[in-house]
This record gives structure tokens, sequence and C-alpha cells, in this order.
């Protein structure tokens, strides 16, 4: 079938995880991409893979990278075993409307106060007390979080000593910690697919804050107690050879039957209250011309239509 739009792909809930790929070739092969490996040709149905993250030894053509783009892949590129962010492409939405939602949530002390006490409710699974501060609201998540840590290591005899690693020096870190940090750069990365292509920005974090991933990181740290502490312990406690390569096949079918991408996006709108519009569509479809410039501002209603000459010449 030949895609039409972008309406026609798969939703980011319905996509597969991720696919981490180093030292090898990419390049368009038909509607997909193919990866060219010592092991052979390898294709991959990209329109319905939410993430490729590009390791070292990776080339990829530039048709590859716009078949890639076209089907709504987020492309990340990554250090050695996926444990390094490097830079990523752009995600399918065309519209902006959720991240002006977000953008104004995260401007306003109230609003964002809001934001930041659902997503410390929804780790909880509990309503908070109102009369909580956020530094007592942070001291009970701590707690929370040292206690999975505490936890996992019971279930899996692995011995704990505290989360514990030298970015600099990465084999100096123990089995434990290793898996834990490659496990949520899983989790990241896969937060961070399911945020662009929902139109929502993983620099305008609510929580975390000053960095180009802090979004990425509040939205993370939802599933990292239940998905990713777990997973690290029981690999670290097999240790397998090579370890990261162990934990990113268990991070993979461990999110699957999680279904995470299906949860993703709707826990961010819950987070924050989006409830998309009947008449979204009637504004403007800019998915359907990628290159349209989109409205203008207004200071009186809001917005304009684009592509007018205000200099007295009309566009030809």
């Amino acid at each position: 079938m030949r895609l039409q739009d972008l309406h026609e792909l798969p939703k980011i809930r319905d996509s597969l995880g991720y696919l981490y790929v180093e030292h090898c070739r990419i390049d368009r092969e038909d509607k997909a991409i193919a990866i060219h490996d010592a092991t052979g040709l390898t294709p991959v149905p990209c329109a319905s893979l939410a993430l490729l993250m590009l390791g070292p030894g990776v080339k990829i053509t530039h048709a590859a990278i716009l078949t890639l783009a076209d089907t709504g892949c987020l492309v990340a590129w990554v250090g050695e075993e996926s444990v390094r962010f490097y830079a990523a492409g752009t995600g399918e939405t065309r519209s902006a409307s959720r991240l002006l939602h977000q953008a104004r949530l995260a401007t306003r002390r109230s609003t964002r106060l809001q934001v930041v006490r659902r997503l410390y409710e929804m780790r909880f699974g509990e309503e908070l007390d109102p009369a909580l501060t956020l530094e007592q609201i942070r001291g009970r998540e701590g707690a929370r979080v040292r206690d999975a840590y505490a936890r996992a290591a019971a279930a899996t005899g692995v011995p704990w000593q505290g989360r514990n690693y030298d970015r600099g020096n990465w084999t100096k870190a123990d089995p434990v910690n290793r898996a834990l940090s490659c496990a949520n750069s899983c989790l990241y990365g896969l937060c961070h697919a399911a945020i662009v292509s929902a139109g929502y920005s993983p620099a305008l974090g609510f929580i975390h804050t000053g960095k180009q991933l802090s979004f990425v990181y509040d939205v993370a740290d939802l599933y990292k107690t239940v998905l990713t502490v777990p997973v690290a312990f029981e690999v670290a406690g097999a240790d397998p050879k090579p370890l990261e390569r162990a934990v990113r096949h268990r991070c993979r079918d461990t999110f699957s039957q999680a279904d995470l991408l299906g949860r993703v996006v709707k826990d961010i709108e819950y987070a924050l209250s989006v409830v998309p519009a009947a008449d979204d569509a009637a504004d403007l479809d800019f998915d359907a011309d990628p290159a349209a410039p989109g409205r203008l501002w207004d200071d009186q209603t809001a917005s304009a239509p684009g592509g007018v000459a205000y200099g007295g010449d009309q566009p030809a």
C-alpha cells in the first residue's frame, strides 16, 4: 500500500519499540530501510518503528533518513551500547498546539506546580495531601526509590551499594549500575520518541529543568521503579556477556509486555490535562503540507492566515 499522508501511519501506541544498531550501513529498501552488516541484509519496517538508535560505526544514506522522517520514526544518535545521547531528528507532528499548551503550563508557577504534583501522584499511585510541600514530596519520592532498589536487591540477591557510576569510566561501575544506566537509556529513548511524536517538547520539563531532555526525565521517572529497576537487577544477577546487549533485549521485551508505548502519550495527556479539541483539524492541517509556515501570531485574534504580503505586494 502506498502511504498517502501521515494520517495513514500507525499511532505511536501501536508501534514497535526501538532498534539499536552499530557498525553497519543503512539505506532505503523500497518503502522501508535495510541494514547491511557482517551477517548480511536485514529489512526494517520503519513505518511501525518508534525509535531507531544509531550507535558507533553507522553509515546512513540521505534516502534512508528521508524514509524514516516520512514514516514518523525518530532517529537518535547515541554512544556505544546506547548509554549516551548526542542528537535526534524531528518527529512527525506538524502542529504546535500541544507544545504551546505545555509551554503555558511550564511558564506559570501555579500550573507548573499542579503538573509537578500530578506527576508525583502518578508515581505514588495515590493523591497527595494538599498540605505537603514540594520538599516533603521529594523526600517521599526519594524514600520510594530507595525502597525499590532494596526490594530488587533482596529479590535477586544482587549486592546493592547505591547508585554510583562514572560517565568518564564506564567499566569502573559495578554490573548492576551499568545495567541500570543502560536500561534507563532505553527508557529515555522510547519516552523521547513518544514525546516528540505527540507534539510535545522534550526540553520543557516540570520536575526537571534546564536540560534539553528535562521532560523526557519527567516522563521516564513514571516507569523506572516498575520497569527498568527490576530488569537491571535481574539481568545483573544472571551476569550475561555482554551485559548491555542482554539489558537492551530484556528491556525490549519488558516494554512490549507492559504496553509502554500505549501508555506514555495517555499518561502525558493526563499529567498535562490535555483534552484534544473536536475542531483541531479545522484550524489548519499542518500535515497536509509540511513546508507550509503556518499561521501568524496576532495580538487581537490570536492568529491570522499566513502567506500574506503585508508590504503591499501580493504573492504571485
